[in-house]
C-alpha cells in the first residue's frame, strides 16, 4: 500500500513539473494577438519589419519591394525621393529635388553572402558618389540566433557602425575586424552582416564608378597582360626609374611621426631612437614573374628556374631591404611572414615559408647591397592580377612592454610599367550605356556583378583562420574524450579519479564550450541542415562557425559508437549545467526524486512528440519551427547567458530548478535534440556498456544508481536514453559494491587452498613425519585389580 502510494505521489509530482512548463513555453512562442505577420512565398520566415512594416515580396524587383517600406530619409539622409531600380545589379538612384546624392541597393542583389541558416541577411545601402555608405537598413533576414532574443536594436546599431565609412578610398583589409563589437551570441551572423556590406560597397563602387568621379567601370575595350616574349635585361637605375622597382623609404621622424597619429601615449613614450632624418627602411619591391624584370635582378640561370617552377598564371615577388627587418619572426613561429601583406582592391595574401626562397644578392647592374632578400611566389590560391595596381603593406611594431604592443603601417604602391604588358583582348563584355540621367552613366545589362565577386577569399575561410586557437582546443577535447571512451575500462577503476575528470570536463564544456565559444548544439541546426537538403544545400553555410561545424562531425561519428551519450552527456553545456547545479544540490542534501520506471518511460516519449512536431512545422514553415524550437532553453542559459526577457529567463529558471530534484530532468523529458540524435543511434554498430548475466536478475543495484534512470529493472540499457557517464562500469568494475563481484570473490575463497603451516587435518598433515618422544613409565596407567 506504501508503494502505491508512493508511486502516485511521484506521478503526481511529474506531471506538476511538466504541464506548466509546456504552457509557459507555448505562451512564449505564441504570437500576439493581431500582429502582422509577413512570408516569403518559399516558405521563410517572418522578416524584420522597419518603417511602415514588411509586406509580402512580389513578383517585381526585390529591392523595390523592401524601398515601398522605406522612406527617403530613412535609408539616404538629405534625399526626398529615391528612383525605381534600374540596371542589373538593381541600384535606385536618390535625388534631393533634382540633384543626385548617390545609389542605394540591396547586398543580396550584389553579393551572395548567406547566414548560418544558408538564407540571405537583406539590407538596404545607401552609398554617396564618393563611396561613403550614408545609410544601412537590415530589412529581412532568416537567422535562427537573432530572431528571438537579441533586440532589434542591438543588430541594428551593429549596422549603424558601418555607416560613415568610405571604402572606396580606404579599402578594408580582408579578415580585419568589424568597426563595432560583435554583440554576444551571434558572431556569425554579424561577421556575415559585415561582409556583406564591404564586399557589395566595393561591387557597386567598381560597376558604377563610384569615387572614380562618376564614371563606371569601363567596358575593358582591351585587357593587358605581361608581355612574355620580351627579352633583354636593364640596370637597376632603369627599373627603378621606369617604375619596375617599387620604392619606400622610411626616416626616424617618418615612423615616430606615425605612432603619435596613433595617440596611443604608450607608444608615443617610447619613440624610435636616432636621428629624425636617419634611415628607418629601405625598401624595394619587384615582380620578378615578368621576363625583363626577373632576367635583369635574378640572372638568367635563377630565372629560368623560377619560371620552370612556377604554376601557369602564377607570379612571384622580389623584396630587398636594409634596416627595419620586414620578415619579422613570425615566418619561424607559425610559418607567416607577419610583418608584410599584398593587397589588391578587396583582396590580400600573406606569404609562409613553403612560399619564401632567401637570396644572398641580386645581379642587376648597379644594385646596391642589401641586408635582407627574398623570393617569394604567390600563393595559388591567392587572387592577384599582376598587370593591376598593388599594394606592399609593411606592419611596424613598437614594444611598449613585455605583454603589450603597438603597430601602425606603411604602404609601398607598386604599378607594373605599361612597356612590360601587352594588350589583350578580353571576351564575353560590353560597354556600359549612359542613360543621361544627372551625368552619371548607368550599367547596360552584362555578366552579374556577384559573379566578379567570387573571387574574394571566402567568408568561413576567413572565420576558420582567426579561430585557429579554438579550433586546436576543441579538437583536444574531443581526443581526450575519445581516449577516454576507448579505455574506459581501466579509467572507472579508479573511481576518485575519473569522478573528479568528468566534473572538470563538464566544467569546460559549460565555461568554454558554452559560454565562452557559444557552440551549444541546437534542434534549430536540425531543422536548418533538412530543410537545406531539400532547397539548397552547400556546405559553405554550415562551415561559419567552426566549432558548431567541428561538434556536429564529432556528434555524427560518435552515433555510430555511443549512441546520443558522447553529445548529451559529455559535450552538452545545458547538460552540464545541469548536471553541475545537482551535484550542488546533493551536496547540499536536496532530496532527490526516483520517477517509477513505467512513469519515467511514458514522460521520456515528451521529446520525441516535441521533436515530431518542430520536424513536421518545419516542413510547411521553418521559421514558425524555430519559433516553437525556444522550447530549448539553450539560447537563453547559454548563448544569452541569462540576459534575455524575464519569461524566457523564469522557463530556463524553472527547468534548472526541477534539474536539482530530478537529474537533468529537461534531457530526459523535454529535449528534442537529444530526441534527434537518439533516433539514428539506433543504427550504432559497437556495444563499448559491459553487464553480467545477474545484472537485473537479481541485481538491481545499476538500475537503481544510473542518474538518469537509463537501465530496465530486466538490466538491459535503453541506448536512447543512456548517456555514456559510465556510473554503471564504475560499478561493474567495483569489487566492493557490485554483488556479482562479491560473490564470486566470496566463492574464490572458499575453493582457495591453505597454506602449508596452516595446521589443518588433511593430506597435507597426514604427509608431516611424526615427531618420536621417549617414554615415560610413570605416565602409563597402572592395572586395576579385579580382587575386591
Amino acid at each position: 500500500m506504501r508503494r502505491f502510494a508512493t508511486s502516485r505521489r511521484s506521478r503526481s509530482f511529474g506531471l506538476i513539473w511538466i504541464i506548466p512548463l509546456l504552457l509557459l513555453w507555448f505562451c512564449l512562442i505564441a504570437p500576439p494577438a493581431g500582429a502582422a505577420s509577413a512570408s516569403r512565398t518559399d516558405g521563410a520566415r517572418q522578416a524584420f519589419k522597419f518603417g511602415q512594416g514588411g509586406t509580402p515580396l512580389g513578383a517585381g524587383p526585390r529591392l523595390g519591394a523592401f524601398l515601398k517600406n522605406l522612406q527617403p530619409a530613412d535609408i539616404f539622409p538629405g534625399a526626398d525621393r529615391i528612383g525605381p531600380p534600374e540596371g542589373k545589379p538593381a541600384v535606385a538612384r536618390a535625388y534631393a529635388g533634382d540633384k543626385m546624392l548617390g545609389y542605394v541597393y540591396l547586398t543580396t542583389d550584389i553579393v551572395n553572402t548567406r547566414g548560418y541558416s544558408s538564407k540571405p541577411i537583406d539590407i538596404v545601402v545607401g552609398l554617396s558618389l564618393d563611396g561613403g555608405i550614408v545609410g544601412a537598413r537590415l530589412v529581412e533576414h532568416h537567422e535562427p540566433i537573432v530572431l528571438i532574443g537579441i533586440p532589434e536594436a542591438k543588430v541594428q546599431a551593429f549596422i549603424d557602425g558601418y555607416v560613415g565609412k568610405n571604402y572606396v578610398k580606404e579599402p578594408p583589409r580582408p579578415g580585419a575586424p568589424p568597426p563595432v563589437d560583435i554583440i554576444s551570441g551571434a558572431t556569425v551572423t554579424l561577421m556575415v552582416i559585415g561582409d556583406s556590406l564591404t564586399r557589395s560597397v566595393l561591387a557597386v563602387a567598381r560597376h558604377y564608378g563610384i569615387g572614380q568621379g562618376g564614371q563606371p567601370q569601363a567596358a575593358p575595350v582591351e585587357h593587358r597582360a605581361i608581355d612574355m616574349a620580351r627579352t633583354g635585361t636593364e640596370s637597376w637605375d632603369a627599373l627603378l626609374q621606369s617604375g619596375a622597382i617599387g620604392h619606400l623609404r622610411l626616416t626616424v621622424a617618418d615612423v615616430n611621426k606615425a605612432f603619435e597619429d596613433t595617440g596611443r601615449q604608450g607608444a608615443i613614450s617610447h619613440p624610435e631612437p636616432g636621428e629624425p632624418q636617419d634611415t628607418f627602411i629601405d625598401l624595394y619591391a619587384a615582380l620578378v614573374s615578368v621576363p625583363t624584370i626577373g632576367r635583369s635582378l635574378l640572372g638568367e640561370a635563377e630565372y629560368n628556374y623560377l619560371r620552370d617552377r612556377l604554376a601557369p598564371g602564377q607570379q612571384a615577388i622580389l623584396i630587398a631591404g636594409n634596416g627595419y627587418s620586414f620578415k619579422g619572426s613570425g615566418y619561424v613561429r607559425g610559418g607567416v611572414f607577419d610583418r608584410i601583406e599584398i593587397i589588391q582592391e578587396e583582396n590580400s595574401f600573406r606569404f609562409t615559408d613553403l612560399d619564401h626562397q632567401r637570396l644572398a644578392d641580386l645581379l642587376a647592374a648597379g644594385s646596391p647591397s642589401f641586408r635582407e632578400i627574398a623570393l617569394f611566389t604567390v600563393p595559388a590560391d591567392a587572387v592577384f592580377d599582376p598587370v593591376e595596381p598593388w599594394r606592399l603593406q609593411l606592419t611596424v611594431q613598437r614594444v611598449i612592454s613585455v605583454k603589450e604592443k603597438a603597430f601602425t603601417a606603411f604602404v609601398l604602391n607598386y604599378a607594373l610599367p605599361k612597356s612590360f604588358t601587352k594588350a589583350e583582348a578580353r571576351a564575353g563584355q560590353a560597354a556600359p550605356a549612359a542613360d543621361g540621367a544627372a551625368g552619371t552613366p548607368m550599367a547596360t545589362e552584362q555578366q552579374p556583378i556577384a559573379d566578379t565577386e567570387e573571387a574574394a577569399p571566402a567568408l568561413w575561410k576567413q572565420i576558420w583562420v582567426a579561430k585557429t586557437v579554438q579550433i586546436v582546443i576543441i579538437s583536444i577535447a574531443l581526443l581526450t574524450l575519445i581516449m577516454v571512451f576507448f579505455f574506459q575500462n581501466q579509467i572507472v577503476k579508479h573511481e576518485v579519479f575519473y569522478k573528479r575528470f568528468r566534473t572538470v570536463f563538464l566544467i569546460f564544456t559549460l565555461f568554454w564550450i558554452g559560454w565562452y565559444a557559444q557552440a551549444q548544439l541546437s534542434v534549430v541546426n536540425v531543422l536548418t541542415f533538412t530543410t537545406s537538403l531539400r532547397t539548397d544545400f552547400s556546405w559553405e553555410y554550415f562551415l561559419m562557425d567552426p566549432i558548431v561545424f567541428i561538434l556536429w562531425i564529432a556528434t555524427a561519428m560518435s552515433l555510430l559508437f555511443w549512441n546520443r551519450g558522447a553529445f548529451c552527456g559529455w559535450l552538452c553545456p545545458f547538460g552540464a549545467l545541469q548536471e553541475l547545479t545537482n551535484q550542488v544540490a546533493r551536496k547540499l542534501r536536496v532530496p532527490q526524486i526516483k520517477v517509477p520506471h513505467g512513469l519515467n518511460t511514458r514522460l521520456a516519449g515528451l521529446k520525441y512528440i516535441i521533436f515530431l512536431i518542430l520536424f513536421g512545422i518545419s516542413l510547411y514553415e521553418l521559421g514558425t519551427a524555430e519559433k516553437f524550437a525556444e522550447v530549448e532553453p539553450f539560447k537563453t542559459a547559454i548563448i544569452l547567458k541569462f540576459v534575455r526577457d524575464w519569461p524566457f529567463v523564469i522557463f530556463a529558471a524553472v527547468l534548472l530548478l526541477a534539474g536539482l530534484f530530478i537529474e537533468r530532468f529537461y534531457c530526459r523529458y523535454l529535449c528534442p535534440l537529444g530526441a534527434a540524435l537518439a533516433i539514428p543511434a539506433r543504427l550504432r554498430i559497437f556495444d563499448w556498456l559491459r553487464r553480467y548475466k545477474t545484472c537485473g536478475n537479481p541485481c538491481q543495484l545499476c538500475a537503481v544508481d544510473c542518474p538518469v534512470q537509463a537501465i530496465n529493472p530486466e538490466g538491459d540499457i535503453n541506448p536512447n536514453e543512456c548517456i555514456q557517464c559510465l556510473n554503471c562500469q564504475q560499478l561493474y568494475h567495483n569489487e566492493k559494491r557490485c554483488p556479482h563481484l562479491i560473490q564470486k570473490n566470496a566463492k574464490l575463497k572458499r575453493h582457495k587452498a591453505p597454506p602449508p603451516d596452516a595446521g589443518i587435518p588433511g593430506e597435507v598433515v597426514a604427509s608431516r613425519k611424526p615427531t618420536v618422544r621417549p617414554r615415560d613409565p610413570s605416565s602409563d596407567p597402572q592395572p586395576v585389580s579385579s580382587n575386591p
